[in-house]
Parts: structure tokens; C-alpha cells; sequence
């Protein structure tokens, strides 16, 4: 994948530093008038919305972290933690993941956060040679390998999503 340097954000700025190679994509939709935003972008883009990711930030017990789950389906609190192994995972607010990770909610990367977290992903994105992330901004997605998102995050592939 090629990298395009316009719509710089703190996410394309990371992998940039980085050599993470990866494309933007730039889309229009409404985030207020979207009655299912995640859908209505992979729309936009024309992609299947199996193949682009909501970055969740979830806390388990009181420690934060971040969820990356298909637009196409929910993320499955009871599967978090498990996989974190705590009992109750809860979804963080609009205003507790903004401040976590200094991103608008509908243009939550899990690239450039403000505070690092873990990082889980549905194993489904291992099934797709690319998929679509938030740039950091509504309006611009990231096309990346999931195996180099998995690797640049840290990132643990679990499952973790639910019809």
C-alpha cells in the first residue's frame, strides 16, 4: 500500500514516523444524520463493513482499554473480558474515550491516542488482506494490513464480536 501524506492527523503522523505502510481514504457522511455510522462510512468507501474496524475504548474493571470490532457487528462485553479476564467490562462514554485518547467519537483511531492502552481485535480482520480504521478524524479512513496494525498496536486478536 502507498502512503498519501494530505489529511495529516496524530494517527497517519505516527505510522508515517513509523514506515507503517498504509493508504488514507477520505469519505462524506453525516455523523449526526447516520443512523448507523460504521455501516454508512463503509458505504461511502464502498468496502464491506466486515472489513472496517470500530475503535471501542472499553474499560475492564477500571483499567482502560481499546476493542476493534467490524462495523458490521457489535462488541461483545462478556467476550472482553474473558479475554482480559475480569468479571464486567463496560463501554466507556463519548467523553471518557475522547479524553482518553484525544479523538472525537466516529473518528476514534487506534493510532496516535493520547494514552496508550491495551489493544484487542477481533480475530476476523486476519481474515481480510486489508481493512479500513479511522484516520483520526471523521471523514478519513486508514487502509492497512491487519497484521501490521496487530503488530504496530501490540495488539491481541481475540474474538470479541457479536452478530
Amino acid at each position: 500500500m502507498s502512503q498519501k501524506r494530505t489529511g495529516a492527523t496524530r494517527a497517519t503522523v505516527v505510522l508515517e514516523r513509523a514506515g507503517v505502510p498504509f493508504r488514507l481514504c477520505s469519505y462524506l457522511v453525516d455523523f449526526d444524520a447516520a443512523p448507523d455510522y460504521g455501516r454508512a462510512v463503509a458505504e461511502a468507501l464502498g468496502v464491506d463493513p466486515a472489513r472496517l474496524f470500530k475503535t471501542l475504548v472499553a474499560f475492564a474493571d477500571d483499567r482502560p482499554l481499546v476493542g476493534l470490532v467490524p462495523a458490521d457487528v457489535r462488541l461483545s462485553v462478556k467476550s472482553l473480558a474473558r479475554a482480559v479476564g475480569v468479571r464486567r467490562v463496560r463501554l466507556a462514554s463519548p467523553q471518557e474515550a475522547r479524553r482518553l485518547t484525544g479523538y472525537v467519537p466516529g473518528g476514534i483511531s487506534p493510532f496516535g491516542q493520547r494514552r496508550r492502552m491495551p489493544v484487542l481485535v477481533d480475530e476476523s480482520a486476519l481474515d481480510h488482506p486489508s481493512i479500513w480504521v479511522s484516520a483520526g478524524k471523521r471523514g478519513l479512513q486508514i487502509e492497512i494490513d491487519p497484521a501490521e496494525l496487530v503488530k504496530f498496536l501490540e495488539a491481541r486478536t481475540v474474538p470479541i464480536s457479536t452478530g
